[in-house]
């Protein structure tokens, strides 16, 4: 039995590269599934699998070792299963723009939740700062700051200029990162800033609707130097929260937490009850209005019915 690490999916076809940097192209036998989690991806990039190796040199995935961790979010189509973007992940990064196109603030704001969630240390990056009017500019400091309080770190940077790449880069080594972020953010640029060579394709904008167009079908891994990987995943429009107990929610948004402790009831929601501490921190704007309608939307949206599509 070999070991190896899932260093692409395809759907059906896994490259999996063993302890010796040899790539092994492999299938999956039999259906293994996620205990009590039903996925369109059984098997995800940064999984380390078991397989058996088969005459014709491809192998046979036959167990996945225990995640320490994953990032999932709703599939686009099917409501009742969800898609593991990546698993056993040491820190992840999301990219966002503020205009051409703007990302929505509730969008960050899911995908912190499920690293929050998940035990994953995320960070936020603010791209295409080039072409920041002097207003925007001065906006882009506000959710900076809004952030900040929050608990998250943010870096400005210009992928497409090489501006303050070298503080990304200098954030990998000796760890599994994940970028993630809207079509048209300019991640793949990023990425191909941080590290020359891997030449990831690039899109452009659209005109008509200011979104990014698809460009990464699949998550896969890259090596850049010893222990030290990132996970480029497909542009996501939509990040459907799933697998999180509605009751449990304030836990991961960190500036909620800290003012719950002060409500009156153990079991305050922060939505309706009276003394609730969080809703006064919002009126006096400790916690910040657009992180608490991010909070609210995921409570209210049980069943994902509006999840969100961009």
């Amino acid at each position: 039995m070999e070991k190896g690490l899932v260093i692409k999916s395809t759907g059906s076809w896994y490259k999996v590269q063993k302890p010796n940097k040899e790539i092994i192209d492999c299938k999956i036998r039999g259906k293994i599934r996620l205990k009590g989690i039903r996925t369109t991806n059984p098997i995800s990039v940064g999984d380390i699998v078991q397989f058996l190796m088969l005459e014709d040199g491809t192998g046979l995935i036959t167990k996945i070792e225990t995640r320490k961790n994953y990032i999932i979010r709703k599939a686009t189509n099917l409501s009742k299963e969800s898609h593991i973007i990546a698993a056993n992940i040491d820190q992840a990064f999301i990219v966002l723009s503020l205009k051409h196109p703007t990302t929505p603030l509730e969008f960050v704001d899911r995908f912190l939740v499920t690293a929050e969630a998940y035990s994953i240390k995320a960070y936020i990056i603010f791209n295409k700062t080039d072409i920041l009017s002097d207003e925007e500019k001065e906006d882009l400091q506000i959710l900076r700051f809004i952030y900040k309080e929050a608990g998250y770190e943010s870096y400005e940077i210009s992928a497409k200029q090489g501006t303050n790449i070298d503080q990304i880069r200098n954030m990998l080594p000796g760890k599994i990162s994940l970028f993630a972020g809207n079509s048209g953010v300019g991640k793949s640029t990023l990425l191909n800033s941080i590290q020359p060579g891997l030449e990831l394709k690039t899109g452009d904008i659209s005109d008509a609707h200011k979104t990014g167009k698809h460009t990464t079908t699949f998550s896969e891994m890259f090596e850049l130097e010893k222990d030290t990987y990132i996970i480029d995943t497909p542009g996501i429009r939509g990040f459907g929260i799933i697998d999180l107990d509605k009751q449990e929610l304030w836990h991961y948004f960190p500036e909620i937490f800290k003012e719950s402790h002060k409500c009156q009831f153990n079991n305050c929601t922060h939505t309706h009850e009276p003394k609730c501490a969080v809703k006064q921190a919002v009126e006096e704007v400790r916690i910040s209005e657009t992180r608490y309608l991010s909070y609210l939307s995921i409570l209210e949206d049980e069943n994902e019915k509006h999840r969100l599509k961009f």
